[in-house]
């Protein structure tokens, strides 16, 4: 059961019932994306995009903490970088970027899309907006279970191995005003062993992350998530107009 669970997903055929698309955008897309710490899954997404799996490139790294990995790793490859949300001392001076100034600037980039890849701030509500069903992020459980509000990092697994739960994974998840709440686009699943630490299953589960994310990402810019008439996204598998991942 868990070699099956645990594959990129089958095809299914799809009912003829009536669905919205997501659009492509007019050339590669353009995304930003969003890190707090060491942004591996920042890196899976751009090794994905310059190896031809996910059409488009890296606008812009937005993080909370401009020590952080990710940032440095992004200044390391000649990405441009923003501080998001500023820090205490930024706004008591009354400088660094307001959530409107924060789209504003990402549109002046050409960012099409939004990936947060590891970020702990809660997204403003202007940006949720302005990148409705343009805005990913990956989270290392299989939601709803294990999500919300301070569940990230180890703790997410720590809670997994402390329920006894025998499966997780990541999902990757639309963004919207809340943590961990928006619509599921894809998931991928590992088996938990009752030998684990929380260390073993973090380690499981960000091999599938790297795997998913670009998966999903792809599928996005491309054109090919549907939305059913209750807003469940689904993926349209590649090179076919008649069955869904």
């Amino acid at each position: 059961l868990a070699s099956k669970l645990a594959g990129t997903g089958a095809k299914h055929r799809r009912a003829p019932a009536p669905r919205a698309a997501a659009t492509r955008d007019a050339g590669p897309a353009r995304v930003a994306v969003f890190v707090s710490g060491g942004g591996s899954n920042m890196r899976a997404l751009h090794a994905a995009m310059l190896d031809g799996r996910v059409d488009a490139s890296v606008a812009v790294v937005v993080s909370n903490s401009i020590d952080c990995g990710g940032i440095q790793w992004a200044n390391d490859n000649g990405l441009p970088t923003l501080r998001y949300p500023p820090s205490k001392q930024q706004r008591e001076a009354n400088e660094g970027l307001s959530p409107d100034a924060l789209v504003e600037k990402l549109e002046s980039l050409g960012v099409t899309h939004v990936c947060l890849a590891g970020y702990l701030r809660l997204i403003p509500p202007e940006l949720c907006r302005r990148y409705e069903n343009k805005m990913l992020n990956v989270h290392p459980a299989l939601l709803p279970a294990f999500g919300g509000k301070g569940m990230h990092g180890l703790a997410v697994h720590e809670a997994v191995v402390a329920s006894g739960a025998r499966f997780t994974g990541p999902t990757i998840h639309f963004v919207n005003e809340k943590f961990d709440d928006g619509k599921i686009l894809a998931q991928r699943v590992v088996p938990v062993f009752p030998t684990d630490t929380p260390q073993d299953v973090a380690a499981r589960v960000l091999e599938k992350e790297h795997e998913v994310f670009p998966h999903a990402l792809a599928a996005l810019v491309e054109g090919r998530v549907e939305f059913r008439e209750d807003g469940v996204p689904r993926i349209v598998a590649r090179g076919t107009e008649d069955a869904y991942e």
